[in-house]
């Protein structure tokens, strides 16, 4: 299946893409990936270095002629977010990514694609591999952890690189060039709950899916459902109206992905269940009325299940569905100074509760430092108000733009003279490294670009074959121009 996706062209990069894809990848488990870019380093006798934490870096010295040009620093992630469809089958941890080609698009079955970060980090190895491309001298950096927290760009200490410039190649619209981001912080708020036996023997298991999803920074202001959310809604709206008793709840994954999916089991008495159900039934009719345009796929099933032993006690279930119902999600604010530029953010990314104990998960994103923390605060304090312990962890810079930089000046004309048009330069909500490696870099200049990739972080993730095309034909001439 795999081997079509090396017949595109350019084939070097697309076959180190496929060998890339090959090799699982998850965020925090990317001992496999490291030591493969290590020996991929290696086997080109360049020098091949890989810190304490698990960066790799990798330089190699100018194409003859350019050995008097500036030293261009090229950077991608190594990690993937890995999600799949709930009926896929597939261990991220021991299997490569399955791929196929779709008219002009290279999609996954039914998981992400890993095209972020994938396609930047197999382009940095094409140019390292090559021995015919002109280029100036080259550090390539591979960070680890991107999705998860950033901790290789914050673990990266400072005179390890020499580039007078950084390409970061993460960027997932072909017209854009990114020179700002938006910094971040996790927020989990964990505790525990009495339980007690249930008072009705009618059971159901309510399952939420077919949402959207996306990128929790990238799609945060396209309005999609928040599966935590809509699922949150649901069991309050039932609380309220029969009483019923809360069992489980399991929604969404990681934290840079908006939740497509809510599971929970719930009980009531017997006389209520039937309008229970009705109301279930309800509710799918009217958010799916709601979200048509966003979430044309969500669907809300009721099945019948085995009456539990334990469920949460009522008067913990209503202080925390209410929480829940108060935590702001989706955009906060959005910026004054950029139009159409969201500022301040929140994705409720996690829902557990169970067998006592319960957590949600945040990641509160904001181009502006202070109001990232009055929001992350805000936060807490909802969760406070139910009795749980709350956490900030993870945080990480901004990256404030410079729109007269030498950079951005090189990356828009070399752009207008091989397109014909003016590239975007903009600043976006999502969180890039770029911020934070300047804290230790802080005089290297700093552009972010790449090729079309849509439904990052989701199961819907696909790259445009063309527009890989134009990023690497784009990439070569920036590095002819440096």
């Amino acid at each position: 299946m795999n081997e079509a996706i090396r017949q595109l062209e350019p084939k070097s990069l697309w076959g180190y893409f496929a060998d890339l894809n090959a090799v699982p990848r998850p965020s925090k488990k990317e001992q496999r990936v490291i030591a493969f870019i290590k020996q991929f380093g290696e086997s080109l006798n360049l020098p091949t270095y890989v810190d304490e934490v698990g960066n790799v870096i990798i330089k190699k010295p100018a194409s003859k002629g350019m050995e008097g040009r500036k030293t261009v620093v090229l950077q991608s992630h190594l990690d993937m977010v890995h999600q799949k469809n709930s009926d896929t089958q597939f261990d991220f941890d021991t299997q490569g990514i399955e791929m196929f080609v779709d008219g002009d698009w290279v999609k996954a079955k039914g998981t992400t694609l890993g095209a972020d970060n994938g396609i930047g980090v197999a382009s940095i190895m094409m140019l390292l591999a090559s021995d015919n491309i002109p280029h100036p001298p080259l550090e390539a950096l591979f960070t680890i952890d991107e999705e998860t927290g950033m901790t290789g760009a914050l673990a990266l200490k400072g005179g390890l690189l020499n580039g007078a410039m950084l390409l970061n190649l993460d960027t997932e619209e072909d017209n854009e060039l990114t020179i700002g981001c938006a910094g971040g912080v996790d927020v989990t708020a964990n505790g525990t709950y009495t339980e007690e036996a249930p008072k009705g023997n009618a059971a159901f298991q309510i399952h939420l899916k077919g949402l959207t999803g996306g990128h929790s920074g990238v799609d945060i202001h396209k309005g999609r459902a928040n599966a935590n959310k809509v699922m949150n809604r649901l069991l309050l709206d039932l609380t309220t109206s029969f009483q019923i008793q809360i069992a489980t709840v399991d929604g969404g994954s990681l934290r840079n992905a908006i939740p497509r999916e809510s599971k929970a089991v719930i009980v009531c008495t017997s006389e209520n269940a039937d309008a229970v159900q009705k109301k279930i039934a309800a509710y799918a009719t009217m958010v799916k009325h709601e979200n048509d345009v966003t979430d044309p796929n969500i669907s809300l099933s009721c099945e019948s299940v085995s009456a539990p032993a334990k469920v949460v006690a009522a008067d913990f279930q209503n202080k925390f569905l209410r929480s829940v119902y108060s935590c702001p999600n989706g955009i906060y604010r959005m910026s004054p100074a950029i139009s159409g530029l969201v500022q301040t953010s929140n994705n409720i990314a996690r829902v557990i509760v169970g067998d006592g104990k319960y957590t949600v998960q945040c990641l509160t994103r904001s181009s502006v430092n202070t109001e990232k923390t009055d929001l992350a605060d805000a936060i807490r304090s909802a969760f406070e108000l139910c009795g749980a312990t709350v956490g900030l962890s993870g945080a990480y810079p901004g990256w404030e733009p410079k729109p007269e930089s030498e950079v951005v000046k090189l990356m828009s004309e070399t752009y207008e003279k091989l397109f014909g048009e003016k590239a975007h330069v903009n600043a976006i909500h999502a969180g890039l490294e770029c911020g934070i490696l300047g804290t230790n870099y802080p005089d290297m200049q700093m552009i972010s670009f790449g090729p079309n990739i849509y439904g990052a972080h989701s199961p819907d993730e696909k790259v445009q074959i063309s527009s890989v095309q134009k990023f690497h034909k784009y990439l070569l001439e920036v590095l002819k121009a440096v």
